[in-house]
């Protein structure tokens, strides 16, 4: 790269966000650790630190607007920029793997409004707090890890503040990337798939390492990538 880019990570203390800060620090872009627990950020920065990396950490609670405008204040003091933003951090308060939880039926709206304010408003504010400021240096890449269990072309039963939100974060990448146009801001979606992760279980199919190939592929696009797309595996995937 002609200059160095910086990337804010969030939910980034632990499994794909942690990874995807790893393999970004890797390509010599400074990464930035979002993480609710400062402390538990500077736990994986101190782990990416023993394999030379230079990882920031700022505390970010995605569910608040104000930790939100700290955040990325805070990382505009220290960087004067931010490149690429990776919406990583979610919630998925519904764990039944039958489907049988969280049955559109029975649902607690709070745990569809939390869902919502975590999955769905934390990218919204993000976005609207650092797009504007990458369409004006003329660079930058978003990407918002959704899931398959938001495609309305193959919605199931159960999980239904998770799917909500996921589907609600599916029209917003589409949405935000219209509304900022041809240019050089690509903004995109992406489902790891079934990761080994704290959410995913140990019952998943697939490796960290995998589950986010798709985010560093998008968080690194060429200026003649894609946006307002949604992907798995780098390949287009159906709404």
């Amino acid at each position: 790269m002609a200059e160095t880019r910086v990337a804010l990570v969030t939910g980034a203390n632990r499994g794909i966000g942690l990874e995807i800060a790893r393999q970004l620090a890797r390509l010599g872009i400074i990464t930035v650790i979002g993480a609710r627990d400062r402390a538990k950020g500077e736990a994986a920065a101190e782990a990416m630190r023993s394999e030379g990396l230079e990882p920031v950490v700022v505390t970010l609670d995605v569910a608040e607007a104000h930790s939100i405008a700290t955040a990325v204040a805070e990382t505009y003091d220290l960087l004067g920029r931010i490149d690429i933003l990776v919406n990583n951090a979610g919630i998925l308060l519904e764990r039944s793997s039958q489907g049988t939880e969280g049955s559109a039926l029975t649902v607690a709206a709070d745990d569809v409004r939390h869902t919502f304010e975590v999955n769905t408003i934390g990218p919204l504010r993000l976005m609207q707090a650092i797009v504007p400021e990458m369409q004006a240096q003329g660079y930058g890449r978003v990407v918002n890890l959704s899931s398959g269990m938001g495609q309305l072309s193959d919605m199931g039963g159960g999980h239904t503040a998770y799917r909500l939100s996921k589907t609600a974060l599916n029209a917003l990448t589409r949405t935000a990337a219209a509304d900022v146009g041809a240019g050089n801001v690509k903004i995109n979606a992406m489902c790891p798939g079934w990761v080994k992760t704290d959410m995913g279980g140990p019952g998943a199919t697939r490796t960290v390492a995998e589950g986010a190939d798709t985010a560093l592929w998008l968080a690194t696009l060429g200026d003649d990538g894609p946006s307002g797309g949604f992907f798995r595996d780098r390949k287009p995937i159906a709404w």
